[in-house]
């Protein structure tokens, strides 16, 4: 298995050196949603103060701040988080859950993949759900009209200043049903004024979804190239307030970004009616 050492080297994100201050609200939320869903399946803190001081050191040639990890756990947030600090964090909550699924043979009763899947939507869900209450959203209890389709496109908008005021996203939102490309050999041409259309008439609508320099995109990638998932903290999110008015909705898993700036995470999605 290739090692973080190894992958640090590999893909070193110079970028992400230069720690930024995150938000007041992202770094308690953020807790409010994994740390709950991690002590469930049994995770110990001793494993993620290893992993997020071996984090640190290895990526950001940094000492850890000593009480980072227990100011998390217990949601005591008498500092600033940092940057570089949330993104150790993530790595080694998410690292020490799919490590302890895959040593009990999957959870959830599901299949190993499918596990790991299900814990990142249960974060988002969870996430979400604060993100909610928090910016007092309104969601459509349906996505059948254009005027359901703007008030959702509200909504996203909304979660997305908030990931950009907050610092989990550095200095790009964009979900837009406007999308013209290639993709898997399909010729998808879609404009927001035909995504109601598609998704009732083809059962399968499109969008696409921008992030400049999101904060865990090391810990993501170095996650997936170890253990093969990564966090996708926004992405599953979002795909919680797709759920909630009435839609199945997940970035595609080959989607090729080339012709996007270098700088911008971008994903494909496919949205279905749940049945």
């Amino acid at each position: 298995m290739t090692t973080l050492p190894a992958l640090a080297l590999l893909h070193p994100y110079p970028a992400y050196q230069n720690w930024w201050l995150l938000g007041e609200y992202f770094p308690q939320f953020m807790a409010g949603a994994i740390v709950p869903a991690w002590k469930e399946l049994g995770g110990r803190l001793s494993v993620i103060r290893e992993y997020t001081t071996q984090y640190i050191r290895t990526v950001y040639h940094r000492e850890s701040p000593s009480s980072v990890v227990d100011n998390f756990a217990n949601q005591h947030f008498i500092h600033p988080i940092h940057s570089g600090e949330f993104d150790a964090l993530s790595y080694a909550f998410f690292r020490a859950t799919y490590e302890n699924m895959a040593a009990r043979g999957g959870a959830y009763d599901l299949p190993l993949p499918q596990a790991r899947r299900h814990f990142t939507q249960r974060v988002g869900k969870s996430f979400f759900a604060q993100i909610h209450d928090h910016l007092n959203l309104t969601l459509p209890n349906q996505l059948t009209t254009p005027t359901h389709l703007s008030d959702l496109q509200t909504n996203i908008d909304a979660v997305g200043d908030f990931l950009l005021q907050q610092g989990y996203l550095r200095d790009h939102f964009a979900f837009t049903f406007d999308v013209h490309l290639t993709h898997a050999g399909k010729s998808i041409s879609q404009t927001p004024d035909q995504f109601l259309n598609a998704l009732s008439r083809d059962g399968v609508a499109y969008a696409l979804y921008e992030m400049g320099s999101p904060i865990i995109l090391p810990s993501a990638v170095y996650l997936y190239h170890t253990l093969g998932e990564a966090q996708h903290h926004s992405s599953r999110t979002i795909e919680e307030l797709f759920a909630r008015v009435g839609c199945s909705a997940r970035e595609t898993d080959d989607f090729d970004p080339t012709g996007f700036p270098p700088d911008r995470v971008v994903e494909l999605w496919e949205i279905r009616p749940l049945l």
